[in-house]
């Protein structure tokens, strides 16, 4: 009877051992992957900076489908979606609005496993990436995907213009404690001391000041939104026929900031057939600054079409522009103008940035509190 359970449990030992060397065998199995490389390096790209006059270029992407061996997966198709950072408790960025959004949604045909597009990132943050891949041709291989991510830091200039405003802020608190701590006793038909006051006026002035800059500021923006929204844009039309073929772009011709935009190209020979595997070269530029935010160069999949969905971030009108060529026919170029809306801020992310800034003023206000305290306890003391 011993014998017997001896012999069980080393079985169940060797059992044991010959399922746990399987699993880990099958984990370090080599498996298809993604590659993600891009020009410049992560490491020296900074998010889209508005109201510059530098020049400012997107940011290159090339995603490589490959097996386990390494080799490129070849007539594979490319799902692609990009989320832009999660919203954060800190500091706001450039474009709260986009944050915890999709930028871009993408499916193309990669006839050498190999996706490239170019994409200006609109903020700073850590952006997610899932890259779905699947064959063209049925059992060629096995689909999979993959969940990347990456990380934008922020331009360094800007922290140097939130230390200048963290120093103005910080003083203008130091000098009203100091002042308020040092004030002088109320004379009959006084409501405050005379530096109290004071104190008080200069702020009002510096508060009548800011909100001039700003009404005017926002009114210059606006006649300079409406100035370009009468300009007559040289843009190609939105379809196009010919003896060969018949191209059509479509979409939505308004977008807001914050949520994807559809649009898609069509091609059609003259019998109304699709016609794959024609060389696309797409583009959306900003019409304001006239950046290109978004470029692709592939081909047209099997129905003669490309579909995608990308967002707007900057609240300017855009153009997406597409031009079609093949050996078969000369280029043709067809165009659609999108109306881009913007929204403001949400609350929560302004009252964050507004307590922030109050509290550099409380800060500064507590030091020149104490400090004129001090010279108070050190005056008695003479």
């Amino acid at each position: 009877m011993k014998k017997y359970r001896l012999f069980v449990a080393i079985s169940a030992v060797c059992i044991s051992l010959s399922i746990l060397y399987s699993l880990v065998g099958v984990s370090q199995t080599p498996k298809s992957k993604v590659i993600l490389s891009t020009n410049p390096p992560l490491e020296r790209i900074f998010p889209f900076e508005a109201a510059t006059e530098k020049a400012q270029s997107p940011v290159m992407f090339t995603l490589e489908a490959v097996d386990a061996s390494g080799k490129p997966l070849e007539n594979a198709v490319i799902n692609l979606e990009i989320s832009t950072p999660k919203t954060t408790p800190w500091l706001t960025t450039d474009f709260p609005m986009v944050e915890g959004t999709k930028l871009l949604e993408l499916e193309v045909a990669a006839l050498r496993g190999k996706l490239e597009f170019q994409q200006v990132l609109p903020i700073r943050g850590n952006y997610e990436m899932l890259v779905k891949v699947a064959p063209l041709v049925a059992n060629a291989f096995a689909p999979y995907q993959e969940d990347l991510k990456f990380h934008v830091r922020e331009n360094p200039v800007k922290y140097k213009y939130f230390a200048i405003l963290a120093a103005i802020l910080l003083s203008m608190g130091l000098l009203g404690g100091w002042v308020i701590g040092g004030q002088e006793e109320l004379r009959d038909g006084e409501i405050a001391p005379q530096s109290v006051r004071l104190l008080l006026s200069g702020l009002t002035v510096i508060a009548i000041v800011t909100l001039l800059f700003i009404n005017i500021t926002a009114e210059v923006a606006q006649a300079h939104g409406s100035e370009h929204d009468h300009k007559i844009e040289n843009i190609a039309p939105a379809v196009v026929k010919s003896q060969d073929l018949d191209v059509k772009i479509d979409g939505d011709k308004n977008a807001t900031v914050g949520k994807l935009a559809s649009l898609s190209v069509e091609v059609k020979d003259n019998n109304g057939k699709p016609i794959k595997d024609v060389i696309l070269d797409v583009k959306s530029i900003a019409l304001e600054n006239d950046l290109t935010v978004f470029a692709y160069k592939g081909f047209t999949n099997q129905e003669g079409k490309l579909v995608w969905r990308s967002q707007f971030f900057d609240g300017a009108p855009h153009k997406v522009e597409v031009e079609v060529s093949s050996s078969q026919f000369l280029p043709v170029k067809v165009a659609q103008l999108v109306e881009v809306e913007g929204i403001q801020p949400p609350m929560l992310t302004r009252l964050i940035s507004l307590f922030y800034l109050t509290a550099i003023v409380g800060i500064g206000m507590i030091i020149g509190l104490v400090m004129q305290e001090l010279r108070k306890r050190q005056l008695r003391g003479i």
